[in-house]
């Protein structure tokens, strides 16, 4: 199994009385995070139960704890003794919170659970499992990982981690990064042999994520103003989000675009990038920018632009990386990215001395010392002070 980098915080939180929730996006890969941590556990008086499957539902939603008891005993775990319980997809179960709370409180069992939404379990757990709970949050592969995943070692790449562009590091990736941008880094995409199977795949999260996560996680039933919504977004992705026109032009109201935006980015589905200013206050009524939570799904939603496709592939790699936002003045002189509120960042398909140029002195002039121009394909020519986007890996 490749170990993922989030896999080692896991391991050390099985330690911990605590419960362990895995949660993200769906397919993104929780249910072989889920198996990975029950691998590591030494004893057998451990059980795994799949919510998809109607069976372990039904067991879960008896109205009497004792029957739950005994179903699980019947199941073969102990309850008397030191036991571990994952429990995949528990957003399929609404009781499942109070359920878990009174086994956590009874015996001394350890919970590992798996959810597709941050919106669910935070507003579900947050009471009956107070303090009680660690949530990790899982994305999809991120390009160390898809490098891992497609068999290269990490001493291969790692020497070059967000240093600036090295012609024959470019060389080896090239092709490996170009099919990341395109294609995303679900990991079932990723492995995929053909590319027909890998849009497949991506058209098929997109469909569950609708028709299943969302219809079960809001009250939202009209699923075709949904997708017209996302396909919406990924046409727009890296444009300032304005409700105004996008309930104009969808035809719907206002206040349910807003509910149906803070929906998608509490599931994980877009990611909002806010505005770098100086003034705290003026920060708050400046637009965000959208971009979606993988550029495979941006590809099967809308015909777009390459260079918005590396756009949205440099906002998700900088956010594993730290704190992201962009600058935009009323003038239309802008900055593609800030990041930690240090870092100038501009992206570039083919970047160019004259575009560093440009960056450092509108960087210059907001007071941030340091500059990234940051590039999918190299010029021509023997510039080198940029850094190529398969460079931007996480630490």
């Amino acid at each position: 199994m490749i170990q993922r980098a989030a896999y080692k915080a896991l391991e050390e939180h099985l330690s911990s009385r605590h419960i362990t929730v895995i949660t993200g996006l769906r397919r993104v890969g929780k249910t072989t995070a889920l198996r990975f941590l029950l691998d590591k556990i030494a004893h057998q008086n451990k059980l795994y139960l799949d919510f998809e499957k109607a069976e372990n539902r039904l067991l879960f939603n008896q109205t009497l704890y004792g029957d739950i008891e005994l179903g699980l005993q019947a199941l073969g775990l102990n309850l008397q003794a030191e036991a571990v319980l994952a429990l995949d997809e528990i957003q399929l179960v609404p009781n499942a919170p109070s359920i878990i709370k009174y086994l956590y409180d009874t015996y001394s069992v350890k919970f590992l659970l798996t959810g597709s939404s941050s919106y669910y379990l935070k507003n579900h757990f947050t009471e009956s499992l107070a303090g009680h709970k660690r949530i990790f949050e899982l994305f999809p592969l991120d390009f160390r990982e898809f490098l891992l995943f497609k068999g290269y070692q990490s001493s291969q790449f790692e020497p070059f981690r967000q240093k600036p562009y090295f012609p024959i590091y470019y060389q080896t990736f090239k092709k490996e990064y170009e099919e990341y941008v395109r294609f995303g880094g679900f990991p079932e995409v990723v492995l995929a042999a053909t590319q027909p199977d890998k849009t497949a795949f991506l058209k098929d999260i997109v469909n569950a994520y609708i028709e299943l996560d969302i219809k079960l996680l809001s009250d939202f039933k009209v699923s075709d103003d949904l997708y017209r919504l996302c396909q919406l977004l990924a046409a727009h992705t890296g444009s300032l989000l304005d409700t105004v026109k996008l309930s104009s032009i969808l035809g719907i109201n206002r206040n349910k675009i807003n509910e149906y935006l803070s929906l998608f980015e509490y599931t994980y589905f877009i990611q909002r990038i806010p505005a770098f200013t100086r003034n705290k206050d003026r920060e708050l009524s400046l637009k965000k920018k959208v971009y979606l939570a993988d550029t495979g799904l941006l590809s099967v939603l809308a015909q777009v632009s390459s260079g918005q496709v590396f756009e949205n592939a440099i906002a998700l790699q900088l956010a594993r990386l730290g704190s992201v936002q962009y600058y935009q003045r009323k003038t239309g002189q802008e900055i593609d990215f800030v990041l930690d509120q240090t870092i100038a960042v501009e992206v570039k398909e083919t970047p160019t001395p004259y575009d560093l140029r440009v960056l450092t002195q509108r960087a210059t002039k907001l007071d941030l010392t340091t500059t990234w121009l940051v590039g999918l394909t190299a010029p021509g020519s023997e510039f080198r002070d940029w850094y190529w986007g398969g460079s931007l890996l996480p630490g």
